[in-house]
């Protein structure tokens, strides 16, 4: 399967990766736009390691604006293979409590006005999404997680609200009673868009709040938030650091076929294809498109 290469994606508290040998930046244009900020290049126990804060340097961008297309597009032209998405979360059950890392399995997208794929008009490609995480590195992350005695459930579903607005008390308990695990705002687009650059996504999501459900702990906001992420920021550093140091050299192929998940998925005959939109893909479907002339 080739090179494992890890990338990382952190989110609130977590904007840079300590301890990565051979450090270096590297800025990379893609064709959506610019990605939320330089990419960091690092080694750590022999590994490869590229790392990108979602909310880009001094977290100037909000969940609504940030360009995951080129967050996403980025990664792929730097090689990673697996990435793993920090970020932090509010909480659906009383067990879920703040300080816990969640690594969801599922999904429930309740964004609206993101761009949400890298195909369209022109070249339209439908990937699965039954099963958005990658399961061995779900498992890798609890394995992780299990070895540094950091608190965690496995499993769960995380709902992605647009955002930038804390839940209204309506929804916070509507959401809970469907049965959801936690609410936050960044990871989709995401999955999808890492899904159809065919890279292995798993999510951990650190439970900061209870949201606003909770009669006995007062409504959210950034002050109590903020103080939350800075306790789990330590945590996920030493996470982090201790996946990439067990992580094997070689990719291993995906149970579920994330890493080929374009295999079968074009619809639009390749006759039909618009020229303009193949050449932003070269990256994202280089692999099924092949070089372009």
């Amino acid at each position: 399967m080739g090179k494992a290469i890890i990338g990382i994606i952190g989110g609130s508290g977590v904007y840079d990766l300590p301890g990565l040998e051979d450090y270096r930046e590297e800025r990379v244009s893609t064709p959506w736009g610019e990605p939320s900020d330089v990419l960091r290049f690092g080694r750590l126990a022999g590994r490869d390691a590229v790392f990108l804060p979602r909310h880009g340097k001094g977290h100037r961008l909000s969940p609504s604006g940030i360009n995951y297309r080129a967050n996403i597009d980025a990664l792929k032209r730097a090689g990673v293979t697996d990435l793993i998405s920090v970020s932090a979360c509010g909480s659906y059950r009383a067990e879920l409590y703040p300080g816990l890392f969640v690594m969801v399995d599922q999904f429930v997208d309740r964004t609206h006005g993101r761009e949400s794929s890298f195909f369209g008009n022109g070249c339209v490609v439908h990937v699965s999404m039954a099963h958005p995480v990658a399961p061995l590195l779900q498992a890798r992350l609890a394995d992780a997680a299990t070895a540094e005695s950091i608190p965690f459930k496995k499993g769960g579903t995380y709902l992605c609200m647009e955002g930038p607005q804390f839940s209204m008390l309506a929804e916070s308990l509507t959401y809970k009673s469907f049965g959801y695990d936690v609410v936050g705002m960044t990871a989709m687009p995401e999955a999808k868009l890492a899904r159809e650059a065919e890279i292995s996504y798993a999510t951990v999501a650190m439970v900061t709040d209870f949201d606003c459900w909770h009669s006995d702990h007062g409504h959210v906001d950034v002050a109590s938030v903020l103080r939350a992420v800075r306790e789990n920021a330590e945590s996920a550093r030493t996470l982090i650091t201790r996946l990439i140091r067990d992580f094997p050299e070689e990719h291993e192929e995906c149970p579920i076929g994330s890493d080929k998940a374009l295999d079968n998925a074009f619809i639009t005959a390749p006759e039909a294809r618009d020229p303009a939109v193949l050449a932003k893909l070269d990256a994202v479907a280089g692999r099924v498109l092949g070089p372009r002339s």
